[in-house]
């Protein structure tokens, strides 16, 4: 091939009907809204969210073909206003003159900021143009509201290992494939069995990676032949899995870490950690996190778990990697089976809402320190009763808060230990002192 007229593999083999589109059928099956969108050509603006590599640009392009409308492309990493604008008014230039409508594609559109992105609000309103964007994160944290609400959000999901098993048959018999532009030889290419699954694993569910990989592969295969040796030297050299730090595969996992040792699910855990790290997550931030499970989700139903964590951290700092994720992992499973107990977190969560609907209360006169005479005559610290001269230690019928914050504590206290680990303990002890406090009222 020319390469003057070079053009890459993945965008040689872009499907072009709605058949050759690989996965997504819960999107294309017969009968599914974006299916009756492209085969019947009715067109709503919209915006793709999904994984690199699962057809966002592909289903745009199809879109407008099947629409016999105009298809305009941009990309929020290269474009700004100017060019926004500019896309408009072709767009109204073509409507007016009778040479149909315009698919204006906006790929990364996340990456617009808030005026970019309103400056297509009237132009979408006015049916000037049809907007397709493509996101690999949230439209809900990314698209300003009022460009969201003119949009419906189809959901695109990682091509299956046998999806991506068809594309590499494509690409190894489709003249459009491995052999486009090399008249001269008509020897296939193959590839060994192994090297197909290899790819396909190794692809992570991302079409345009796994063509990627594959092209890379026909150019250094010796007879046409694609070994399993020579595929692994191609894809050797660095991380394959999907981990964009500050994106959604991020937040999404560093979330079902939460949650398996909240489930005191030690196995799920332990995935969860060797996911974010095999990804590149900073195992810091991982230790950060596994102290703010310890207090959050066990707390004092097992207090030596905030112990191993901060050690685990500590642990860490020191080593480095990758010996230093061992001492994660144990965290990890040690959270996993602890007792489990949110009443510390719930009940500070309480306190705070307390705090700040109370107002700016004063501090009882009784427990104010009276460093100086003025003070003293000010009646500061004025029948305080020291705790450590009471029986056990204890100032039964004491108040420590404003009146009207005692008044809602009685009625319901913020920390309600659970009946798990040693918060039994704890509870037991709290009911004896709320008894005793409640008789010292009663006498008083």
């Amino acid at each position: 091939m020319n390469q003057n007229q070079y053009r890459p593999l993945a965008d040689r083999l872009r499907p072009t009907t709605l058949d050759e589109v690989m996965g997504q059928q819960h999107l294309l099956a017969n009968g599914k809204p974006l299916h009756s969108a492209l085969s019947e050509g009715k067109l709503h603006s919209m915006v793709f969210w999904g994984p690199p590599g699962t057809g966002k640009t592909t289903l745009a392009r199809l879109l407008a073909l099947r629409a016999d409308a105009n298809f305009v492309a941009l990309s929020a990493v290269l474009s700004g206003v100017k060019d926004i604008r500019e896309a408009i008014a072709a767009a109204a230039a073509n409507q007016a003159a009778n040479f149909g409508r315009t698919v204006l594609f906006v790929d990364e559109v996340h990456r617009f900021n808030k005026a970019q992105q309103d400056a297509f609000l009237p132009h979408i309103e006015d049916g000037t143009i049809l907007f397709v964007g493509a996101t690999t994160e949230n439209p809900s944290f990314e698209l300003n509201n009022a460009l969201l609400s003119r949009l419906r959000v189809y959901v695109l999901k990682s091509l299956q290992e046998s999806d991506l098993g068809v594309l590499i048959d494509r690409a190894l018999s489709s003249e459009q494939g491995l052999m486009a532009g090399d008249k001269a030889n008509s020897v296939p290419f193959t590839m060994d069995t192994d090297a197909k699954l290899a790819l396909a694993k190794a692809a992570d569910g991302d079409a345009r990676r796994v063509l990627t990989l594959l092209e890379i592969a026909g150019d250094l295969a010796e007879d046409r032949h694609i070994s399993s040796d020579l595929l692994t030297e191609v894809i050797a050299g660095g991380s394959v899995r999907r981990f964009d730090k500050g994106g959604d595969a991020f937040f999404d996992q560093i979330s079902a870490l939460h949650k398996s040792v909240r489930g005191s699910d030690p196995d799920a855990a332990l995935y969860w950690l060797c996911r974010m790290l095999d990804g590149g997550c900073d195992p810091r931030y991982i230790a950060r996190r596994l102290v703010r499970m310890a207090s959050e989700d066990i707390g004092n139903a097992d207090p030596r778990a905030l112990e191993l964590t901060l050690n685990a951290w500590n642990v860490q700092e020191r080593l480095g990697s990758p010996e230093g994720e061992l001492a994660l992992a144990q965290a990890v499973v040690y959270l996993s089976i602890a007792a489990k107990s949110n009443a510390v977190y719930s009940a500070y969560k309480r306190a705070m809402s307390l705090a700040q609907s109370s107002g700016s209360l004063d501090v009882p006169l009784h427990i104010r320190n009276a460093p100086t005479q003025l003070m003293k005559d000010l009646e500061f610290g004025k029948d305080y009763r020291y705790a450590h001269d009471e029986t056990d230690g204890f100032a039964a019928g004491e108040t420590y808060v404003p009146d009207t914050v005692q008044a809602t504590l009685l009625e319901q206290p913020l920390y309600q230990p659970v009946e798990r680990g040693m918060e039994i303990k704890i509870k037991e002890k709290m009911d004896r002192l709320r008894s005793l406090n409640e008789a010292a009222r009663n006498k008083g």
